[in-house]
């Protein structure tokens, strides 16, 4: 955890314990980043413009619609600095997207789906997406829910799979 974050999260806390009584506080649980996220190497000789357009044409084979891409290292290039990639791509399947909004609100925080494309340090790529098995294996997530939140992560990770793999 990075040092900004923690102070991030200590900041809140004392803000939180001004606020509300010692036997009314909630009790704060502080896990590893690593686990909330499915992190899978491009496979050799899959350029990162390979595994952008076969992510691409992945989602619309699957009816997944493209509601968002951030290409971050394109503006930092645009402003002549030096930037490894970082590309976000957004997708959302509409009539999913609705049901989960229908049964609670608060499921749009999860809401469109992201897949990163980055290089790291090493220049080595990599897609990162949100661990959806969290939100499945809640045990506050309605059944009904469960079933559609397994469809998401089954196309999500058949979307990255095809970047990882560069195959359309």
């Amino acid at each position: 955890m990075s040092h900004s974050t923690r102070w991030l999260i200590a900041a809140s806390l004392a803000i939180l314990a001004l606020a509300v009584s010692a036997q009314d506080r909630p009790q704060v649980e502080i896990h590893d980043i690593s686990q909330t996220v499915v992190k899978m190497s491009l496979q050799s000789g899959v350029s990162l413009a390979d595994a952008s357009a076969a992510m691409l044409s992945k989602a619309a084979e699957l009816n997944w619609k493209l509601v968002g891409r951030q290409e971050v290292h394109a503006e930092i290039r645009a402003r002549g600095e030096e930037s490894p990639h970082l590309e976000i791509l957004q997708f959302c399947d509409p009539d999913e997207a609705i049901e989960m909004v229908r049964k609670d609100p608060i499921y749009s925080a999860y809401m469109p789906c992201r897949i990163a494309l980055v290089e790291d340090a090493q220049g080595k790529p990599w897609l990162f997406m949100l661990n959806l098995d969290m939100l499945i294996n809640s045990s506050s997530l309605p059944s009904d829910l469960q079933e559609l939140a397994i469809r998401v992560n089954q196309a999500m990770l058949t979307i990255m799979t095809s970047g990882a793999t560069g195959e359309f």
